[in-house]
């Protein structure tokens, strides 16, 4: 007899920000293929489980087939065969992935994998790193009558490059910690305008969050203060400050300051 594989999105960081499903899946588990950022706590749910990290930590420099980056880590090819190979002995397998599965987590593949060996597979969502960034900085990613759209882009992709558009009111790049010169040269390409709000939140969701504002064209100033992190950029409406309640001492002329509103594409 077989269970389904029950893909979990653990969340983007500290293990509370786990839902409720997910935790209660992750307790049934005979055996959990973690990611590399998910949180050490989670193990509390599934203590007689066996663990096993699959981590992948972006790509390495040494070129692979076609002359791709490799995985640092793991490759996918072992992840799904892992999968299918726990799964057909009966195990109750988790594969426990940081943020939303959905969201840049390769569920497409591990998904197929599955389907090909004829097993069943259950995802259960989590919150993404987006949403980690827009409730840290408390900045709403869609504003009424200003931002009505929000695109999620990954900053690092295979063959290296990196694209950057203006087709939403708010653009969230995934992964761009390493690219941040790089991200604000193609935002101006594609028409952003120079002093268009740009906020850097690195390990969203996490007690050490840092977070930092920017415009595009001081982009670039953000990577001494997050090197090394995992980190979120959000251009566009959705990085704009909102008026803040005023400090004791401060004027209401001074709390209720805001930055000009940004203009839609």
């Amino acid at each position: 007899m077989t269970h389904p594989v029950v893909v979990i999105g653990a969340g983007p960081g500290a293990a509370d920000l786990m839902t409720v499903r997910g935790a209660r899946r992750l307790g049934e588990a005979d055996v959990v293929l973690f990611d590399a950022l998910t949180d050490p706590a989670l193990r509390r749910h599934a203590p007689a489980a066996r663990w096993v990290d699959v981590g992948k930590r972006g790509f390495s420099a040494q070129p692979g087939r076609h002359g791709a980056p490799a995985c640092d880590a793991s490759g996918q090819a072992r992840i799904n065969a892992l999968l299918v190979k726990l799964a057909q002995q009966g195990l109750r397998v988790v594969r426990l992935k940081g943020g939303d599965p959905s969201v840049f987590g390769r569920l497409e593949e591990e998904l197929q994998a599955l389907a090909e060996a004829g097993l069943q597979a259950e995802v259960v969502p989590g919150v993404t790193a987006a949403l980690a960034a827009a409730a840290a900085t408390q900045r709403p990613l869609t504003r009424r009558g200003s931002g009505r759209s929000v695109s999620l882009t990954t900053a690092m992709t295979r063959s290296g490059a990196l694209h950057a558009s203006r087709g939403a009111d708010t653009e969230v790049f995934y992964m761009a910690g390493r690219q941040l010169a790089a991200l604000a040269r193609r935002l101006r390409e594609a028409g952003w305008p120079d002093d268009t709000p740009a906020s850097v939140v690195s390990r969203a969701g996490w007690p050490d969050q840092l977070a930092s504002d920017h415009r595009v064209a001081t982009l670039a100033q953000a990577s001494v203060l997050h090197a090394g992190r995992p980190t979120v950029v959000i251009v566009g409406v959705g990085a704009a400050a909102l008026p803040r309640a005023p400090r004791r001492g401060a004027s209401k002329a001074t709390a209720a300051a805001a930055p000009e509103p940004v203009p839609s594409p």
